[in-house]
């Protein structure tokens, strides 16, 4: 990589098959823009003379034939490097887009793709290159993402999916304008394993019956975002996602172990399911819990400020006897081994409570249901969230913080359990 010095846009030149790696901490901007040669990100490509703004991201810039940029800011973190794992990214989707052209002279089902690992092994990289090559190849493959403790199709909290039909904005991020959204109400399944299974078999009813509705959407398939959660529970939970959605394709991302449970159990039960070992991205950051905490916060905030800070949410009062908040769950449960010998837990997953104190849900997130009754909230996706900003107790009322002003689109609401502090 060359550059160009002194304190103004500087000019950097990307050999053949090399990447950029830039780090940009939330609260700053670097534009790049691309000059010459072809360049992508995360396999969106660049337009010549496209400016694009980075700002709380880390991306990385590959060009396949070399290519020159111009940025404009100081990253906290910028190194280009040769060793880069998209050579394979592109052989797998070449496997996928065959399975798609032959599905859809058949009439039958594109590949369910589930990309699966620890923490912080490029999980969600793969996840848009892989859309974006196959929204450039003519597809539009269904986004699905069960990593409810960062959310990158809504808030933190839900399993969610969505239809993708254009290459992924570097700046903005996934399409929303038309996603299917279950709301966990936690960062974690452990808080609640039934209530996370019972919303991904619901998620996967609704995504078959859309499947079985159009040729096109049938053919193009999913691409799956797991947690990073792969042990005990957790690989438990990813066993049952991968036969609620039937997904087919399963690429592992950095775990020698994972790869060789999963290729195991899966010749077993599945048969005609491909398991395939990635390496982990090189350019991969591991982020601390605090740093986690705080991308929740962040996306908490883009949902309601938007990611330019050009959306104006309203602040709306309401008295809280006119709304009908519940939340899931039969209370705390003794542990299995607190119990007698033999005996099981009677407090029930899915209850639904109604709160009755509404000082418990400051600073909390609250989804609006399309339940037309309480006993289908856990059946209905949501329309929505408002975060809780004041309580007062003395008259009654709730203040809150929603995406438009006017009267909410219905007033069964879903209680989450963890708090974000916005400032």
């Amino acid at each position: 990589m060359a550059a160009a010095d002194g304190g103004g846009p500087q000019q950097l030149t990307l050999e053949p098959q090399h990447e950029l790696r830039m780090e940009v901490d939330w609260g700053k901007q670097v534009h790049l823009q691309l000059v010459s040669g072809q360049a992508e990100v995360f396999g969106t490509a660049l337009d010549l003379g496209e400016r694009v703004s980075i700002g709380g991201q880390k991306v990385a810039v590959f060009t396949w034939e070399g290519c020159t940029l111009q940025m404009d800011g100081e990253p906290d973190m910028m190194y280009t490097s040769d060793e880069t794992p998209m050579g394979q990214y592109v052989s797998i989707h070449d496997v996928l887009d065959a399975r798609r052209q032959e599905a859809l002279k058949a009439k039958g089902e594109g590949p369910r793709t589930f990309v699966v690992g620890p923490t912080d092994v490029g999980k969600s990289t793969l996840c848009k290159i892989l859309l974006n090559y196959a929204v450039r190849s003519g597809w539009a493959p269904t986004f699905v993402d069960m990593d409810i403790g960062q959310g990158s199709i809504t808030v933190p909290g839900c399993i969610a999916a969505t239809p993708v039909e254009a290459p992924i904005d570097i700046e903005d991020g996934l399409p929303v304008d038309a996603p299917l959204v279950y709301y966990t109400g936690t960062p974690t399944p452990s808080d609640n394993p039934a209530l996370y299974k019972h919303l991904v078999d619901r998620l996967a009813n609704v995504l078959d019956a859309r499947a079985q509705s159009d040729a096109q959407v049938r053919a193009s398939g999913l691409v799956v975002n797991s947690m990073g959660w792969i042990v005990e529970l957790g690989y438990e939970l990813l066993k049952h996602t991968v036969q609620a959605l039937k997904c087919d394709v399963v690429l592992v991302v950095g775990d020698e172990r994972l790869y060789s449970q999963l290729s195991m159990e899966l010749k077993r039960s599945s048969p005609s399911t491909q398991v395939l070992k990635l390496a982990r991205s090189g350019g991969v950051v591991v982020r601390s819990r605090e740093l986690r905490a705080q991308a929740r916060k962040v996306r908490v905030e883009e949902y309601f400020y938007g990611y330019r800070k050009e959306l104006s949410p309203a602040s709306q009062t309401a008295r809280f006897d006119e709304l009908q908040v519940y939340r899931v769950g039969g209370g705390p449960r003794a542990p299995t081994s607190a119990l007698p010998i033999g005996a099981t837990s009677v407090a029930d997953p899915l209850k639904l409570s109604r709160v009755a104190n509404p000082q418990e849900l400051l600073y909390t997130l609250l989804a609006v249901s399309h339940a037309p009754q309480p006993e289908l909230l856990l059946s209905v996706d949501v329309a929505g969230f408002i975060y809780v900003q004041d309580v007062d107790l003395a008259k009654g009322t709730i203040t809150y913080l929603a995406p438009c002003a006017g009267p909410l689109p219905s007033p069964l609401l879903l209680a989450g359990s963890f708090k974000t502090y916005l400032d």
